[in-house]
């Protein structure tokens, strides 16, 4: 049973044994040795994180599209309203490091009108086009040290109300940090994305979040794609068939 309530309230929710575990095993062993890297052997941690692209083959076509999935996808996105996934990424791979990952500030995953050498670029609009849900694969166990994604909850309604005046043409991200819609408050309260392997975190595409340090002992890996939407949100339905994602947005504003 999907908790609609908590993911309009929190912008998110979590659901364990999403994906078996299995099929994880499957895909961590390929990326380990894309990246080159034994995670039994700390020698080959040269680096804070290193980020691999987009997988499409099996087994991440199936990961990302298990039967549980596909009821939270049709629970909180609305069904017929998201594109099956066609694969899965990107990943993050982090490591125990005292170095600066250089990627831990607070943002959402713009979608749409950037340009690839200028990520600052890209856009968000109160329609989210380009993304229905922000996704969060655990690759790997992890916990409270092993740099789990930190996620301000409630913040979803807050990046509505700085959308909503933009329209349809959105702000950038660049437009966004340089308003100060990341600035923490001190109400603010932080859940950490921490699991077992095949944990899946299912986020509203406005849903404030930020990676940090490695301070554990293990390597952990999370993907993070977009659920893509089949047609863009909509606030003013005739028929009031409002999805969950939707719901927070017209409750925001």
């Amino acid at each position: 049973m999907i908790d609609t309530a908590a993911f309009i309230r929190d912008g998110f929710i979590r659901l364990e044994n999403a994906v078996p575990r299995e099929l994880i095993a499957a895909c961590s062993t390929i990326l380990w040795r894309e990246a080159g890297v034994d995670p039994a052997d700390p020698q080959t941690w040269t680096k804070p994180v290193i980020r691999l692209g987009f997988h499409a083959g099996s087994p991440f076509r199936e990961t990302a599209n298990t039967p549980v999935l596909h009821c939270a996808y049709d629970a909180l996105a609305g069904s017929g309203r998201w594109q099956p996934p066609g694969g899965l990424g990107t990943f993050p791979l982090r490591f125990p490091s005292s170095d600066d990952p250089g990627d831990a500030g607070w943002h959402i995953d713009v979608s749409f009108g950037g340009t690839p050498d200028d990520f600052f670029s890209w856009r968000a609009n109160i329609v989210s086009q380009g993304r229905a849900l922000l996704l969060l694969f655990l690759m790997t166990d992890i916990g409270d040290d092993d740099a789990p994604t930190r996620i301000r909850v409630g913040s979803h309604g807050d990046i509505a109300r700085r959308l909503a005046p933009a329209g349809e043409a959105g702000l950038s991200l660049r437009d966004l940090l340089e308003s100060g819609a990341f600035d923490k408050s001190p109400g603010d309260h932080v859940a950490l994305a921490t699991g077992e392997a095949g944990t899946v975190y299912l986020c509203h595409p406005f849903l404030v979040h930020a990676a940090q340090p490695h301070r554990g002992t293990h390597p952990r890996i999370i993907a993070q794609p977009p659920l893509i939407p089949s047609m863009p949100l909509c606030l003013d339905r005739g028929d009031a068939a409002y999805s969950p994602v939707e719901q927070a947005v017209r409750a925001a504003l």
